[in-house]
């Protein structure tokens, strides 16, 4: 877990005042762990939230005296919340009007001079790279989001929309987001996501970082195609197309025609996702999802519609 420096960048700049809420230390058993973090803001019906620190009364609790709770905040779950999990949180809230003060890789604040404690848990960050959130007494420090892993989604349609919606809000992913017009885009793009719009999207993978994940399912086969070679000859993390057995048939063809070797062919997962969750985008989407987190492989087939 760590702090999303950009999304509450866009949650001021779109609501003014932001609360932050974070769980800044657990004991036993407890909804989420420390990092876990929600960005609050007032409304004219009372207050509005992203993100979730979880726990149903904890949260609403929290939420609702975003802008009037103390700094930190103990809270036996049992006892004060009326919750079944038997632990204990301590939560930090802050209230920012600007993010453009906060460090661009790790942050450190608590009150009066910066323990010898958490001096030398920044020094070991910056020298080994690996940070965790911790409470250190009344400091708090917490490494700033970085997207680290860039995915490239080729295709608007129904399901390049699902599965954006669906794996925009994970704070490692730079979602680039490629098709041909405007308007096979929705009026609003998730936060985050990077909008490339081109008459020849395939003449966009050369810049692509080499290290890319591709997820391809435009309107066209024949575009999909061209993709798919491009994407060999210019090397990839990951590539995956979405399609049925027929369709993959005859693209490892017409892929081998083109001069790839079967090794080759074989780096690209076609189809994409769980095919046993269903044909509905948002179906689809899920699948997707759960396999850009894991790393998972699937060789099964969507079946002979969806391609």
């Amino acid at each position: 877990m760590s702090f999303d420096k950009d999304a509450l960048s866009a949650a001021i700049t779109k609501h003014g005042r932001v609360a932050r809420v974070v769980v800044a230390e657990v004991q036993g058993s407890t909804p989420r762990e420390v990092g876990a973090a929600m960005l609050v803001w007032q409304t004219p019906a009372g207050f509005d939230q992203s993100g979730t620190i979880g726990g149903g009364t904890l949260e609403f609790e929290a939420a609702k005296h975003a802008f009037s709770a103390p700094r930190l905040q103990r809270l036996p779950l049992g006892p004060a919340m009326g919750q079944c999990c038997g632990g204990a949180v301590t939560l930090l809230t802050e209230v920012f009007e600007s993010a453009s003060d906060i460090p661009e890789d790790i942050f450190a604040r608590g009150p009066g001079d910066m323990p010898f404690a958490v001096k030398k848990a920044l020094a070991e960050a910056r020298a080994q790279g690996l940070l965790k959130p911790k409470l250190h007494g009344d400091w708090m420090v917490e490494p700033i989001t970085r997207a680290t892993r860039p995915l490239w989604v080729w295709g608007a349609g129904h399901v390049g929309r699902a599965i954006v919606a669906t794996l925009a809000p994970l704070p490692d992913l730079a979602i680039t987001w490629v098709d041909t017009a405007a308007n096979r885009f929705p009026d609003t793009l998730p936060g985050g996501v990077t909008q490339l719009i081109a008459e020849h999207p395939e003449a966009l993978m050369a810049y692509a970082p080499p290290e890319a994940e591709h997820l391809i399912l435009t309107y066209s086969h024949a575009l999909d195609l061209e993709l798919c070679h491009r994407a060999l000859d210019h090397g990839f993390a990951f590539a995956g197309l979405i399609g049925s057995r027929t369709k993959w048939a005859r693209f490892r063809s017409r892929l081998r025609d083109l001069g790839h070797t079967d090794a080759q062919i074989d780096r690209i997962c076609c189809p994409i996702g769980q095919p046993d969750l269903g044909k509905h985008p948002q179906a689809i989407a899920v699948g997707v999802a759960a396999q850009v987190i894991s790393g998972r492989k699937i060789t099964e087939s969507y079946g002979e519609r969806t391609g």
